[in-house]
């Protein structure tokens, strides 16, 4: 354990999960801090110049891939690891290259989080899966990078995916498919 914490901003508009992660990250001896939307984030990054952070990917009227850069931009050495429970191969991708260290899928326990914030290099052991994602599983991913090539407008992403928006938005208020 180090002499003076290290400090870790929580971006998550889920009060328990805050709540539990934050608690056994203070027991870990990490100083936290905890931010509801992307405003608040920033101010908190501001002022704390957090080491590391935890990043929601759906915030609630808020993308997580807009805010990372604006993170980045307030504390470039700050490790930001992006939660979800909406992942996709697409916002997996786009986190990478807009500066996160890692992305991992909720739920996920303070060991996994914090392993996630160490690990830099990639894994050529990765399991590879022995079959192709369902069709259900592609037509989730494709929804995911639609959306975000019209930057999370649901009436444009309709529009282009040829759907009415109500449909849309129930697609999207279910989880992901899983394989």
């Amino acid at each position: 354990m180090q002499d003076t914490p290290q400090r870790l901003l929580i971006i998550d508009d889920d009060e328990m999960f805050c709540h539990v992660l934050d608690r056994a990250m203070t027991r870990r001896g990490y100083e936290v801090v905890v931010a509801r939307d992307a405003q608040e984030a920033l101010s908190l990054a501001r002022q704390y110049r957090p080491a590391l952070a935890t990043l929601d990917l759906k915030l609630e009227h808020e993308s997580g891939l807009k805010l990372l850069p604006e993170l980045l931009e307030v504390v470039p050495e700050c490790r930001i690891v992006i939660l979800t429970g909406y992942s996709s191969i697409a916002t997996a991708v786009e986190a990478i290259k807009l500066g996160a260290v890692n992305y991992l899928c909720k739920p996920a326990d303070a060991d996994e989080v914090l392993a996630a914030f160490e690990k830099d290099d990639g894994d050529p052991q990765i399991e590879v899966a022995d079959q192709p994602p369902s069709i259900n599983r592609i037509a989730w991913e494709h929804i995911q990078k639609v959306l975000q090539e019209h930057d999370g407008n649901i009436s444009a992403t309709a529009r282009a995916l040829g759907m009415h928006r109500r449909t849309l938005q129930r697609k999207l208020q279910k989880r992901p498919v899983r394989r």
